[in-house]
């Protein structure tokens, strides 16, 4: 936990005008500075930031606060991150109360996070100038439609066909750096150390504050594998970052919502093709980290996923690790294109606008589970119908307590042909509830409307606003009989 006294030194050491200058364009308007809106679309600028205060506020959408708050609505980052990323402007060291971490290891962190990056850039810079040299891949990124302006928007690079090409950007090809970057190979017992990438096309990972921490590299010719990324490294952590979210953030904020794609030509072909604000996992599976920080850029995510079994399986796992953060207020979508396409080749074929109205039509979260429950069971049988409801359960508890739950349980109930709901002490559904009401509703069979109307009351009583129960609700309990 972060001391609230550094808190307030920062705050008074940094200037929010500086901060908020170095992504919106400000001009003097009285005692404050006025500019376009970052946070949404706006030709008239009703975005101000005072220098006294040292607050910003939005006349248009009622964005506000100090230079942390717009860190961390433009960027994306937590409250941590955003006070790290001012205090290493204004040269401070972020204090920690009983993290366990002592001040010479902290910096002993700080110290190899720095030469790390460090070395990621230079590498980026020379992938880059490489491609500059590179008549085969420019021609390779040519014919995948890719203009220079996406190549230098996206820092594209290309790694020479050399088991050591590094050596032209480093004096020190032998320095650890290299190795912990994990730009190098390093085989003590066979005395080797060679490059990890070579001749493919290089695409910089970069963190929310733009810093290169990692590359993926796409192949050019056949081969296998078609895409390698970075290891993990201090820096880079495949299952917490995600490709083109630093230069999709603007796109995102003006289209209203992210789409998750599987590769990183996707996110740059469809940046190419006007739809900025894709981006795509990192060779892994979609974690419930990544949910986290694509809920933290808009409340609408679209996960677009190849038509095949490989890309139905993705998305599967996309929404067990959505579940804990489907809240009311969030909207999870799921795009599924034809098994013959992924994102690149349908907006070639077809054009940005046919792309867009699949993106429209896109299959809700609860659709898409609920669809998928049913397709491994056969629902014609009682058989089939129990192993859904039973299915359900460890997913629903999943959920975060609210409408849209309970909307998913009356679709998992319709789904199996419910249109009664027996809740004796073992039921699958009773586990969703609370067990006060699992024991007063053990051996009643309920209309589903009823069962919705406890469900909800369980809710309330979940947050502290309960509702006691008429006297005619005992008259739907009714013995089951079996």
């Amino acid at each position: 936990m972060i001391p609230q006294h550094f808190i307030t030194d920062l705050l008074n050491r940094v200037d929010i005008v500086d901060v908020v200058g170095r992504y919106v364009q400000l001009r003097k308007g009285g005692a404050n500075l006025l500019g376009l809106c970052p946070f949404h679309g706006e030709k008239s600028p009703s975005f101000t930031v005072s220098p006294t205060k040292q607050f910003y506020h939005c006349f248009g959408c009622g964005a506000h606060g100090t230079a942390i708050n717009f860190l961390m609505e433009f960027s994306g980052l937590s409250f941590p991150e955003a006070v790290r990323d001012l205090a290493q402007g204004a040269g401070m060291t972020v204090p920690q109360e009983d993290d366990g971490v002592s001040p010479q290891m902290a910096a002993q962190r700080k110290a190899e996070t720095v030469a790390l990056t460090d070395v990621l850039a230079k590498a980026a810079a020379y992938y880059k100038q490489q491609l500059r040299g590179s008549p085969r891949a420019i021609d390779y990124l040519k014919r995948r439609g890719l203009t220079g302006e996406i190549a230098a928007r996206f820092g594209l690079g290309y790694a020479p066909d050399r088991w050591d090409a590094l050596k032209g950007a480093f004096a020190d090809y032998d320095q650890p750096e290299l190795v912990s970057a994990g730009l190098v190979i390093h085989k003590p017992d066979e005395d080797k150390r060679y490059d990890r990438f070579r001749d493919r096309i290089m695409f910089p990972i970069r963190n929310a504050r733009g810093d290169c921490i990692g590359f993926g590299g796409r192949i050019i010719d056949a081969g296998e594998p078609k895409y390698l990324n970075s290891p993990e490294t201090p820096v880079f952590q495949k299952g917490s970052e995600l490709y083109g979210l630093f230069e999709a953030r603007q796109a995102i904020r003006e289209r209203g919502y992210v789409l998750v794609v599987e590769g990183y030509m996707d996110v740059v072909a469809l940046a190419q093709q006007g739809l900025g604000n894709a981006v795509a996992t990192l060779g892994t599976a979609c974690t419930a980290t990544h949910v986290h920080k694509l809920l933290r850029q808009s409340d609408h995510v679209v996960f677009s996923f190849d038509g095949d079994a490989a890309g139905r399986k993705a998305a599967w796992r996309a929404l067990e690790a959505s579940l804990p953060h489907a809240a009311d207020d969030k909207l999870l979508s799921f795009l599924f294109l034809p098994p013959e396409h992924d994102p690149d080749t349908y907006v070639r074929e077809f054009g940005a606008e046919a792309f867009e109205r699949e993106v429209s039509a896109a299959m809700p979260l609860s659709a898409f589970l609920v669809r998928h429950l049913a397709e491994q069971t056969d629902v014609e049988t009682a058989e089939g119908r129990a192993k859904l409801q039973h299915e359900a359960v460890p997913l629903l508890k999943l959920l975060p307590e609210g409408a849209l739950r309970l909307q998913i349980i009356a679709a998992i109930a319709a789904a199996s042909e419910s249109k009664t709901l027996a809740v004796p002490r073992n039921s699958p559904f009773s586990s969703v509830l609370p067990d006060s009401l699992s024991r007063q509703l053990s051996g009643a069979r309920l209309p589903l409307s009823t069962l919705m109307w406890l469900l909800a009351g369980a809710t309330g009583a979940a947050t502290g606003r309960t509702r006691s129960c008429s006297p005619s609700c005992s008259s739907v309990f009714t013995p089951a009989r079996f």
